[in-house]
């Protein structure tokens, strides 16, 4: 029996566990969309009940109160006071932190008052106990007036209970009323819900009330609703700022004694999570600890990743050889052997690395540990023109620039937002690690100091670097946009405790396949448009060539053994790519790339990690000798002007520097495009990069060749 038509809504503030919840109710069956007309992610569940019956589950998300600062939170401001949009919940399970009942109550309060069926959850029931609190469910349900379930969504605790309520709900609605209303209307209030009445149909006179606070933007007006219902209020003097500080004034005169009835607390006894704080954010050793956590991920990245690479890159070379070996000699063999696998093979191999940074952070959000992260570094932040939140989209960049760009939309102060935004692309992210991992085995030489493994380092170095160019960035972009006051930050920082396992390997796996998905399709194209250039080129020069060596071999100038290797070389260099590689290497011969570097570095402007793809294409159409991995390939090319390695340390030096510090991701110009409105901002954020990029590889290439 399917009950798919009841939609219920998981509510609540950030790091209240909300997301921990969705995923225990909901496990594998979920998905991800986008919000009608927006482009704020919204996760989709289904929740089985013990009958089989099943419900929808939809995740907002994460708010603070009815008065949005961020253009997620007005999101769901304007769903919940729009009863006919798609998205209005049936439902909501309001969850929130037992720890932190009092900030917790006033959106809790607020949901009560616009007469929305609720069930409080009160999570973290387990940390409670740890800090000798005591919640009196049944005396906090009487009090709201709504069904109160202690549940703790880590350990599964009383989770059934949960369920039990909602399965109760499904069955009759009326079991599950709306609360009492708990705010009391002023004159200010009354006069406005008068003027609302006129511009609206709306009964509910909380709803009334917010909707007189957000009549400039709510989706549920039409224009000339709106511009009646503000020329209204307008007339009245309707006070928006003042009604707002009225109200969670009254709210908490209210909330603060009540906590104190349902809730008993040993104040004595410092918390587990209290005296870890007092280490980990001290204001000198806190930053030492983080230094020391980073310095422990990178080496992970590199040392745990090692021979799950190797295996990777020698299964895609024996599908290169088996495909050979089944598949008719021709076009076809060649493109899957040479183009796909080639291109696929040379990306795919990084993923035990993404997996692995994925998985550590994703460790330390659970932990707790990101939000004191972001506690240590605001004030640093605030010098650069960057806002103390600038860090979740700072750190979330490691990963990826787009969804950290999207992340900006908790920045309140437009200015501040903006030059995160233009400096958030700097932070190396997840594509550059294929190019890293290839380039760094030819600047650093194998070993270990003070028992940390060289190239671990040189990986910590260049996100450092990242890091410090982001800053850099901050502060020219301060002084051209010069953000207006000072920005402040609010944070609640959420109890330490375990990891929930399965959380951090379904956001991981989920990140991950993202990545392959996302960088797959775009590496799979490009891969096949480049062995179609490379492997045709103008019909007079490709014959030529082969009729040059055979001439050159009967000479005795080239041995026989060689000939086709030659061939296929000289091939490539004459078909389109090499003609378009040649055109374009004198812009980059400074830098000290040939033309087939130079093909790379443009093909990787759609994305980083492009550059491997090119390369294992480029190299196996080049090469008609034994299958090897390209890191095998690059390492053993030889400089014909010099005699030595092509990847000299000047050259690969070069190659990372430009990697570290240009804008290659048209996706990440897509979504800065789409967060500014405007082409302005993506083309000086382009323009800008790439010039850093370039004067960077220009100077390391000239000062050590």
């Amino acid at each position: 029996m399917s009950s798919l038509n009841s939609k219920i809504a998981l509510i609540g503030n950030p790091n209240s566990g909300k997301s921990t919840l969705f995923n225990l109710l909901t496990g594998l069956s979920q998905q991800i969309g986008n919000f009608p007309g927006v482009t704020v992610d919204k996760k989709i569940g289904t929740l089985t009940l013990s009958d089989g019956r099943q419900v929808s589950l939809v995740d907002f998300p994460g708010l603070y109160s009815l008065y949005p600062n961020s253009s997620d939170e007005r999101l769901v401001v304007d769903i919940l006071t729009d009863p006919d949009h798609r998205d209005y919940p049936d439902l909501v399970i309001y969850v929130a932190d037992s720890n932190q009942l009092d900030k917790h109550l006033l959106l809790a309060t607020q949901l009560i008052d616009l007469g929305l069926p609720l069930i409080f959850a009160a999570n973290m029931s387990d940390v409670s106990i740890d800090k000798n609190k005591i919640l009196n469910s049944d005396l906090l349900s009487t009090h709201l007036g709504v069904p109160v379930v202690s549940i703790s969504a880590r350990k599964s605790d009383n989770i059934d209970q949960l369920k039990e309520i909602i399965s109760d709900w499904v069955t009759d609605r009326t079991v599950i009323s709306p609360g009492k209303p708990l705010y009391q209307m002023s004159k200010a209030d009354l006069t406005a819900l008068a003027i609302v009445g006129k511009y609206t149909d709306e009964t509910n006179p909380y709803r009334s009330k917010v909707i007189a606070h957000h009549a400039q933007w709510l989706s549920r007006l039409s224009p000339e609703s709106r511009a009646g219902l503000c020329s209204g209020l307008e007339e009245i003097g309707f006070a928006d700022t003042r009604g707002q500080i009225d109200e969670t004034l009254q709210r908490y005169t209210w909330i603060e004694p009540l906590v104190g009835k349902v809730q008993e607390q040993d104040t004595t006894v410092l918390s587990r999570s209290e005296r870890l704080d007092a280490v980990l954010t001290h204001r000198v050793m806190g930053p030492m600890i983080f230094f020391v956590v980073m310095l422990f991920v990178f080496q992970a990245i590199y040392s745990w990743s090692e021979w799950p690479m190797t295996l990777i890159e020698d299964t895609f070379v024996s599908l290169g050889e088996l495909s050979r070996s089944y598949l008719p000699e021709g076009w076809i063999a060649d493109l899957i052997a040479d183009g796909i696998l080639a291109g696929l093979g040379g990306v795919l191999v990084f993923i035990p690395q993404i997996l692995i940074l994925f998985f550590l952070i994703g460790v330390l959000e659970e932990l707790g540990y990101m939000s004191r992260v972001v506690f240590m570094f605001d004030g640093l932040l605030r010098r650069f023109g960057l806002n103390g939140r600038s860090i979740v989209a700072l750190i979330s960049s490691s990963a990826c620039a787009i969804p950290a760009i999207m992340s900006t939309r908790t920045i309140s102060n437009w200015k501040e937002r903006l030059i995160t935004i233009m400096v958030t692309p700097f932070i190396s992210c997840s594509a550059r690690i294929p190019v890293y991992t290839v380039l760094v085995g030819f600047v650093v030489p194998s070993g270990t100091w003070l028992g940390f493994n060289h190239k671990g380092l040189a990986f910590m170095g260049l996100y450092l670097l990242g890091i410090f160019a982001a800053l850099f960035a901050g502060w020219v972009f301060k002084q051209i946009i010069q953000p207006e006051g000072q920005s402040f930050l609010m944070i609640e920082l959420p109890s330490y405790k375990p990891p929930r396992w399965r959380n951090v390997l379904m956001d991981t796996m989920e990140k991950v396949w993202t990545f392959i998905i996302e960088a797959g399709k775009i590496i799979l194209l490009i891969s096949i448009l480049l062995w179609v250039l490379a492997s045709y080129g103008p019909a007079d020069s490709m014959a030529r060539v082969e009729s040059e060596v055979m001439t050159q071999v009967d000479r005795g100038q080239i041995p026989q053994g060689e000939a086709d290797n030659v061939i296929a070389s000289r091939k490539l260099e004459a078909s389109y790519i090499g003609v378009i590689g040649k055109a374009i290497e004198p812009v980059m011969r400074p830098l000290g790339y040939d033309w087939k570097m130079s093909i790379a570095v443009l093909t990787s402007f759609a994305a980083r990690e492009v550059f491997i793809g090119t390369m294992a294409t480029l190299y196996s159409l080049g090469d008609s000798g034994e299958e090897s991995s390209i890191r095998d390939k690059m390492a053993a090319e030889i400089n014909p002007s010099t005699g030595g390695k092509r990847y000299d340390t000047a050259t690969a030096l070069s190659l990372l520097l430009f990697y570290v510090f240009a804008m290659q991701c048209m996706s990440t110009l897509a979504v800065t495009k789409r967060e500014t409105k405007s082409w302005k901002w993506p083309i000086i954020q382009f323009v800008f990069m790439t010039g850093v990029a370039y004067v960077a590889a220009l100077l390391a290439y000239q000062l050590l060749s």
